[in-house]
């Protein structure tokens, strides 16, 4: 009985892990947020579609506001750091590096991980940032307009984003930590609408100073956001935090009122732009005028600021800004006269995958993986074949995203692919060599015990790094797999760090970290050493290629039908309750068939329970793969069979003689190599034994 799968997936597809700022290190919550969902994901596809058609890519984040203040404050040293001595270059390779070695710790496999100003996707992503803008203004779809910007008298200098800082006053936003047009929950709105804006140079309130920049008419792409979250609302396979998060900014663009200042407003209605009143509803607190245009809620919002009227907005579709005057920063081509502006960061941050996807294929073509005509001109291959990955419909792009980013991947980004469109089509969704829309897989908030993981937080998370001496890396993967972030935010409580001395030091007080860890450890570790000892003890170190038990194998492709339907919808804490499930009645099956074996005598149950639990060990180690990596591959080393056929979907799943050659099969079996006395597949990290 052959496996037939009836999922149907992408020839080819990219994976892509979001952009970690170039002035840290890595916390917990970027590598278990992002990172490992993101890499299991790529692992799997690997296996399902085959290696080379996979690619895995990620890079730091190296422009803006946040780089640019981070350096400022580093080569001002503090009372733990000496002040850094070197260019912002410097400082971001620092910082990249640093990422860069924690990532390699997880096993995370990307294809490149380089940076926005660094490596080969440096001048990629300055030529594609050109082309963005070139095409943009080419299509119409860029507006100039002089608005203000944070100025601090007492420094003398205008302030970029992150050196401000106020109060959300997105309604219904409880954020303190908002900056100069974003805070720190996603949310949008214009500089003068900050609440309370503090410098961070002076720690004064700053003043306000008319700039100009470009910005991206977001709101003439209502209709084409909208198709696009509408399809995702109905399709199954698409997290539902995407299409609640993305139809927010989809509402009429409003104004909040209190109910104790209606008198002024009537009083000053006539002289507003036309709008409708809606009464507070439900003992809300504020009554909402709404707007037919932006334009004319910003002319009624700056109207009734200007009265004195303390007022909130909406979300809504604004302008999106795309330059700034951060000089460090991405260079924005000349356009209609206007000069001397960068990129700013987060806009440059959604095409940026496009560039590190070009220089993964550099890289591939240099290596002479592309074939000699792609070695001799790798640069012009690169260019050309990134169609096939981001501009094919037999294509597919993966995006791991924290779901405070969905404003920008969820409603920004199908709005660019829709402008970018050569001869200015607007379509939502954009065929021939145009980008098609991304499938975006959110994940919600990773906790630190109760509260948000942020290294720039009042709590301060462990670093990634830090965990590893406490934790290994496959039951760090487990866990972060099995914490369901796709549907809640989820506390992250490793005992090693808990505030309360006393439950770290109590032996009865269990690690909630390591419960996936001890399906590891304990019974996929037990049912791999299993079959490797019996084989050498009792088989002359070979294994049985007796066709499984129909059960057996009627169990397996179960498993591996509802394993596939639950990756194609990311659903990977569901994987992970579905192998927790399948290895323990492996384990079973195993612990169960050789006992009653060895009780009977019987030489032919204990040859055909072998062959069965070999051919479920490498059942489970196929669906593990994308999990816990390192163990599963020692399976395959130990199986001595090659991994690309172990890790292999194209098979038909019906016994271990498949994955032998011809003269094993006609055989029988095939040698194993013999597993050393006390070695584990999956181990305990050296700080968990008493």
């Amino acid at each position: 009985m052959d496996y037939v799968s009836d999922i149907e997936w992408p020839r080819r597809a990219v994976v892509t892990a979001g952009m970690p700022y170039g002035n840290k290190k890595l916390h917990f919550g970027h590598v278990a947020g992002v990172f490992v969902p993101a890499d299991a994901y790529a692992r799997f596809l690997r296996d399902r579609i085959g290696a080379d058609e996979v690619l895995f890519v990620s890079g730091t984040d190296c422009y803006g506001s946040p780089i640019d203040e981070g350096y400022r404050r580093a080569c001002e040293g503090s009372d733990t750091e000496e002040p850094f001595q070197g260019t912002i270059v410097d400082y971001v390779r620092r910082n990249h590096d640093a990422q860069k070695a924690t990532l390699d710790a997880y096993g995370i496999s990307l294809s490149v991980y380089e940076g926005s100003c660094l490596g080969a996707s440096a001048g990629i992503h300055e030529r594609l940032t050109r082309g963005v803008f070139d095409r943009l203004h080419a299509n119409g779809h860029l507006m100039r307009r002089s608005t203000l910007q944070f100025f601090d008298p007492e420094a003398g200098v205008f302030l970029n984003g992150r050196q401000v800082t106020g109060h959300c006053p997105v309604q219904g936003c409880r954020s303190e930590k908002a900056y100069a047009d974003e805070c720190d929950l996603g949310h949008q709105f214009s500089p003068e609408e900050l609440i309370n804006p503090i410098s961070a140079v002076s720690g004064k309130a700053p003043e306000m100073r008319p700039v100009e920049n470009w910005y991206f008419d977001l709101p003439n792409f209502r209709e084409q956001i909208a198709r696009v979250n509408a399809d995702n609302a109905a399709d199954p396979d698409v997290r539902a935090v995407v299409s609640k998060a993305v139809g927010e900014f989809l509402a009429a663009p409003v104004i909040y009122i209190k109910n104790e200042l209606q008198d002024d407003y009537r009083a000053l209605a006539d002289s507003l732009p036309a709008h409708e009143f809606h009464e507070a509803e439900g003992g809300k607190q504020s009554f909402t005028i709404e707007f037919a245009s932006i334009d004319d809620r910003d002319a009624a919002r700056d109207a009734l600021l200007h009265a004195g009227l303390k007022i909130r907005t909406g979300k809504t579709l604004v302008p999106f800004r795309l330059s700034g005057n951060v000089a460090w920063g991405v260079p924005v081509p000349e356009m209609d006269g206007v000069s001397g502006l960068t990129c700013w960061c987060w806009p440059e941050s959604l095409w940026a995958p496009v560039s590190f996807s070009i220089a993964a294929l550099l890289h591939r073509a240099e290596s002479g993986a592309c074939g000699s005509a792609a070695q001799a001109d790798p640069g012009a291959y690169a260019w050309s074949a990134f169609k096939d990955w981001w501009c094919s419909d037999d294509a597919q792009v993966y995006q791991f995203i924290g779901q405070d980013n969905l404003y920008f991947y969820g409603v920004v980004q199908p709005a660019l692919w829709a402008a970018f469109e050569e001869g200015d089509r607007m379509e939502a969704y954009p065929s021939g060599d145009e980008l098609r829309q991304t499938r975006l897989i959110a994940n919600h908030h990773i906790l630190f015990g109760k509260t948000k993981a942020s290294s720039s937080g009042a709590t301060k998370p462990p670093s990634a790094d830090e965990l590893l001496d406490w934790y290994t890396v496959d039951q760090l993967r487990a866990h972060w797999l099995a914490l369901g972030l796709d549907q809640k935010s989820v506390g992250f409580k490793p005992k090693p760090f808990d505030p309360d001395e006393a439950k770290r030091a109590d032996p009865r007080v269990a690690d909630p970290v390591l419960k996936e860890g001890a399906l590891l450890t304990n019974v996929f570790n037990r049912l791999a050493r299993s079959c490797f000892y019996e084989a050498a003890k009792n088989f002359d170190g070979m294994m049985p290629l007796d066709a499984p038990a129909p059960d057996v194998v009627e169990r397996a492709h179960a498993a591996l039908h509802e394993y596939e339907r639950l990756m194609k919808a990311a659903s990977l804490h569901a994987v992970m309750s579905l192998m927790d499930e399948f290895i323990r009645a492996a384990q079973k099956h195993w612990a169960d068939g050789i006992r009653d074996a060895e009780h009977e005598d019987d030489d032919a149950a204990r040859r055909q329970v072998l062959a069965d639990s070999f051919y479920l060990l490498r059942v489970c180690a196929l669906l593990m793969h994308p999990v816990a990596p390192a163990g599963c591959e020692m399976i395959a080393e130990y199986l001595q069979i090659a991994p690309e056929r172990v890790f292999s979907w194209h098979a038909p799943f019906a016994s271990m003689a498949e994955l032998c050659d011809a003269d094993e099969a006609a055989s029988g079996a095939h040698a194993v190599k013999e597993l050393p006395p006390r070695t584990d597949f999956f181990g305990k990290h050296p700080s968990q034994f008493k």
